[in-house]
Parts: C-alpha cells; sequence; structure tokens
C-alpha cells in the first residue's frame, strides 16, 4: 500500500461515490481502493480517519471495509475494522454513509460484520428519528438487505404486535416471538430497547419529506473555527505566542505559555521512531512586513517545535538568517543537500516558496537527486498566511510531494502526510488513528 499516494488521494479527489439506475456503485478509484485494502485491511481503513479525508473517500472506505470478507483476518483486527466502520457512520454526513449501505445491497454484501453495522446505523443512529422521517425508503432498504426482508418485517410485526414490549415472563404466545426477536435482530443491537423504539418508527405511520440532517453527530475531524479575518495572532497558540515573543512581548510569561501550548498540540502523540532532517526558510520574506509580520515564520516555528517533541531525532538546518532574524535570501537547494549530510529517514523543507537565491535551483537539485541514487524521501511544506493564498507561483519544486498549512490546525493532517513518506511513517499513522479510535464516544 503507497501511503503517502493514498492520502493525496483522499484529500484532493473529490468525486461522488453514485448509484446507477440499477443501483450498481459508480466509483471510478473502486480499483485503487481495493488493491490498498488487500494489501493492509487494518492499515487502509484508519488511513481514512486522517485529518483532511474528503468525505467521499471515507465513503468509498466504509463501502470497501464492509463489502470484502473478513475471512481469515484475526480477532484484534477485527475489533479495529468494527470500531473504524462505526466511526465513519457516525463520523460522516448521513447522506454519504447511506449511498454507501445501498451500494452493498447491489454488491449483495452481507456478512456478519456488515449486518451489524447497518444494524447499528438504522436503529442506533444518535439522529435515527430525524432521518427515519427524512429517508424511510432507503433506510428500510438497508435494514431488510442486512436481515433479510422477510425477517426484517416479521420482526416488525412482532414489535406492532407488542411482543417486545410484554413484561418477563412472557405470556405463553409470545414467547416464540421474543425469542424471535432476539435471534434475529436484537442480538446485533447494543441497546434493545433503543433498536425497538426505532424498528417501530420505521415500518409504522408517519410524515414523509422531512429534511434529513446534513452534519454528522460525530465529526472525524477536529471541529475549528475559522476566523472571518486573519491576522498574525488567530491562527493557534502556538503562533500566536511566537508573534508576541518575536515583537519584544515579556519573554517571562509568553515562554512558559508557549511549552504548554506545545505540550497541548503534541500530548497523546507517539514518538516517530526516525531522523527528521528539517530545512527551515529564514529568509527575509518569512518575516514578511506590515500587518502580515512574523505571522508565515511564527506558523513555520510552530512546525519546528512540534517536530522537536514528536520525532526522535531532528536536525534543523536554516537557511538566509535565523529564525529569530530572518533576512537575506534562502539557499535551498544547498541547505537541501546539507540536510541530506545528515542520513536522515526524512527531509522536510518548510517555505513560504519564494525562491529568492538562485530561483529554480531547488528543482534542478530535487529531480537530480534519484540520478545520484539518493533515495531519502523530501517533501516540501509550504507555509501560507490563508487558507486561500494562491500558491501557483510559489512552489519552487514542482517535482517534490509539497503540502500547504496556515494553520495550527493543520499540522492534525500535514504530520501524518509527512511522515508517511518515511518507513516508520506507517506505523506512527497506525497508533496516532488507534489512539483516537479509542478516544471516541459514538
Amino acid at each position: 500500500m503507497d501511503t503517502p499516494a493514498l492520502l493525496t488521494h483522499f484529500r484532493t479527489h473529490d468525486v461522488p461515490l453514485e448509484l446507477s439506475r440499477g443501483g450498481e456503485p459508480v466509483w471510478d478509484d473502486a480499483e485503487l481502493h481495493r488493491s490498498a485494502r488487500l494489501s493492509d485491511p487494518e492499515g487502509y481503513a484508519l488511513l481514512a480517519l486522517v485529518p483532511g479525508a474528503l468525505p467521499w473517500q471515507r465513503a468509498r472506505v466504509l463501502l470497501e471495509t464492509l463489502a470484502a470478507s473478513q475471512d481469515g483476518l484475526g480477532e484484534a483486527t477485527r475489533a479495529t475494522l468494527a470500531k473504524v466502520t462505526r466511526a465513519l457512520m457516525f463520523g460522516l454526513p448521513p447522506a454519504y454513509a447511506i449511498t454507501a449501505l445501498l451500494a452493498l445491497r447491489r454488491l449483495r454484501a452481507n456478512h456478519k460484520h456488515t449486518t451489524r453495522a447497518i444494524v447499528a446505523f438504522v436503529l442506533e443512529h444518535p439522529d435515527a428519528a430525524a432521518l427515519i422521517e427524512a429517508r424511510r425508503p432507503a433506510l428500510a432498504d438497508c435494514l431488510e438487505h442486512a436481515l433479510g426482508k422477510a425477517t426484517a418485517r416479521a420482526c416488525a410485526r412482532l414489535v406492532s404486535e407488542g411482543v417486545a414490549d410484554k413484561p418477563a415472563p412472557p405470556a405463553a404466545g409470545s414467547d416464540a416471538g421474543s425469542a424471535y426477536l432476539r435471534r434475529s435482530l436484537l442480538r446485533f443491537t447494543q441497546d434493545p430497547a433503543v433498536a425497538i423504539t426505532r424498528l417501530r418508527a420505521l415500518y409504522g405511520p408517519g410524515t414523509y419529506g422531512a429534511l434529513a440532517p446534513q452534519e454528522p453527530p460525530a465529526p472525524l475531524d477536529p471541529v475549528t473555527e475559522q476566523p472571518p479575518i486573519v491576522t498574525p495572532t488567530n491562527r493557534g497558540d502556538i503562533a500566536a505566542t511566537l508573534v508576541h515573543l518575536y515583537r519584544g512581548g515579556p519573554a517571562a510569561e509568553l515562554r512558559p505559555a508557549l511549552a504548554r501550548y506545545v505540550a497541548r498540540a503534541t500530548r497523546g502523540l507517539p514518538r516517530l521512531a526516525a531522523n527528521v532532517a528539517l530545512v527551515l526558510d529564514a529568509s527575509g520574506s518569512m518575516r514578511g512586513y506590515g500587518d502580515r509580520e512574523w505571522a508565515v515564520m511564527s506558523q513555520a516555528m510552530a512546525l519546528r517545535l512540534v517536530l522537536s517533541e514528536v520525532c526522535e531525532r531532528l536536525t534543523v538546518i536554516e537557511t538566509g538568517g535565523t529564525a529569530q532574524a530572518p533576512a537575506g535570501s534562502a539557499d535551498l537547494a544547498g541547505a537541501l543537500l546539507d540536510a541530506l549530510g545528515t542520513g536522515p529517514d526524512l527531509v522536510m523543507v518548510v517555505t513560504d516558496g519564494y525562491e529568492n537565491h538562485l530561483p529554480g535551483d531547488l528543482a534542478r537539485v530535487a529531480a537530480t537527486l534519484p540520478r545520484a541514487g539518493v533515495t531519502t524521501p523530501v517533501v516540501l511544506c509550504l507555509a501560507a498566511f490563508t487558507r486561500g493564498d494562491d500558491l501557483t507561483l510559489r512552489d519552487p519544486a514542482p517535482g517534490l510531494p509539497h503540502r500547504p498549512f496556515w494553520h495550527q490546525d493543520d499540522l492534525a493532517a500535514l504530520l501524518p502526510w509527512a511522515f508517511a513518506h518515511c518507513g516508520a511513517g506507517a506505523e506512527w499513522i497506525r497508533t496516532t488513528m488507534l489512539t483516537r479510535l479509542e478516544a471516541r464516544r459514538c
């Protein structure tokens, strides 16, 4: 499984998963998902939880994971896949998840883990009441595929007849019905009482055409507030504190606060068992001017501080001036060669994209490295002022994998993407996503 390529695909390929008139799922990257899942079922599923993955890509992972047999997988892997599918079902906008579940019917995928997942979505979704009012036929189709049409409708009939409401011990005539309900439906649910209530609503009388909820009940990505006006001090706590320090604020107060913010940002993250070399552009353009002074450099330094806590070994090569006194022009190509001389597992070049020393030199050196036998991965991290910055003319090495970042929140997606390019990155991503999965409540 090509983890860097897959993460990039998950972040950029925003094509809907559609159902044809005959119900066939239509997705142009089906083979890519299938081969990735066959290569590493657990790792493939966990990649869908990486912040920044697009909803339609996550819906594809949900479909591919539920459609595949789990024969031959260990119990631990099956348990992880069950948690991932639940996270995806409740972390996706409901319409995306329903599309994936409807596709399972056409694919005739009806494994036990598929049945459990569909029953959980239809009868245990936190917004199930509203979804039933809005998408009743679709949800009934999903449930009848999971249980079988006759079985689902028999369970609904027993519930409507009040079999599930009879006190224990059940009446003589209802014992068989209660056993049938437990065997056919309730054993797949976490809360039988809630499931019975939802089943009664699904097959009972109700209104049609209600608006379905658009937002997921348990989002997969951290919910962040986008400032209406971007300033150097509202792009994350770490960068804001650094801006105040660079502008001459009281160091005795700001440095302890900076340490707290870095500790908070890296809390729970595992150590990357790798040697990372960081090429830091410290040219005059990184300082900026006017209202944007120190904004870009502070964000680059925020990344540097986070890396220093996460990486087992971090080597920093500054070019131009220094982080505290950016000046002159940055020789990114020369700094890259110096970084490679430290024997790293990964080189991260952090710049604003303005190559003001021998323009085009970094691209030429990067293109020459493979021909010289250098296989160390090199990635380009472009520090921007806002999400909407036009970086068309600010890509000094188009041949290198590159990704922009402008806010501290972007680091949650930037780190997995960058680390995926080195050997230890896959295990780091797996550990990180498992930790986040265990912390979820839904």
